[in-house]
């Protein structure tokens, strides 16, 4: 083997590396949120006693959890421009992660609701709390504290899965990797470099979602 390991690039070009993790998680927070948000809107539409409602979001769930999150960037930066949309990047990316994570969270939230039991909502309503108090205190609240765990889950692996972005130019980690090594064809430490930061990430967020989940709701979460 005649190829010689050279470092220097990698380490020359930290700042490079230092974007790359600020657009990822930039990224991917604003995603997870808008996602969460989205995710409990069509959780309750799943949950309604609406025919059209339960349709509409029983076949939106169904369609993003058995297709590719690649293929649905494509068709956010690549498709839509056909009617008329237009979007960047980085745009494309934050819709497409936003609505592959609904999908997903919605599902997840779901199972939390349905693990309280409905002796707890009668009670709320017995003891004169409005509707507002009762999903807040003794519905959404214990339903995210049970499946916190899932959720961080969801968090980390929409993070990883931001690495796809790149094919559609949006400015996060793996895009400024692979813009490095276009300059400096030094493949294998780049790549070993990437991955090594994307565990660091991985690592540092299952233990900052640990500790909040300990915080606020008083468990150790994993």
């Amino acid at each position: 083997m005649n190829y010689t390991f050279d470092f220097a690039p990698v380490f020359a070009a930290w700042p490079i590396f230092v974007d790359g993790v600020v657009g990822t998680l930039k990224m991917s927070s604003l995603s997870m949120i808008f996602g969460l948000s989205l995710g409990i809107v069509f959780m309750l539409m799943r949950m309604s006693q609406q025919p059209t409602l339960r349709a509409i979001a029983i076949g939106y769930i169904e369609l993003i959890r058995n297709t590719p999150i690649l293929v649905q960037v494509f068709f956010v930066f690549f498709g839509m421009p056909a009617i008329g949309i237009r979007l960047s990047g980085e745009q494309a990316a934050i819709l497409a992660m936003t609505l592959n994570c609904a999908a997903y969270a919605a599902e997840i939230v779901r199972g939390g609701v349905q693990s309280i039991r409905a002796g707890q909502v009668e009670a709320g309503r017995a003891l004169g709390l409005h509707t507002i108090d009762i999903y807040r205190f003794i519905v959404f609240r214990p339903a995210i504290r049970a499946v916190y765990p899932a959720l961080c889950s969801q968090f980390i692996l929409l993070m990883l899965n931001s690495s796809l972005m790149s094919s559609v130019s949006a400015e996060e980690l793996t895009y400024f990797a692979q813009t490095l090594d276009s300059q400096t064809f030094r493949s294998f430490e780049i790549y070993l470099a990437l991955g090594v930061i994307y565990l660091v990430l991985s690592q540092f967020f299952s233990v900052a979602l640990g500790m909040i989940g300990r915080v606020y709701f008083s468990y150790p979460v994993k």
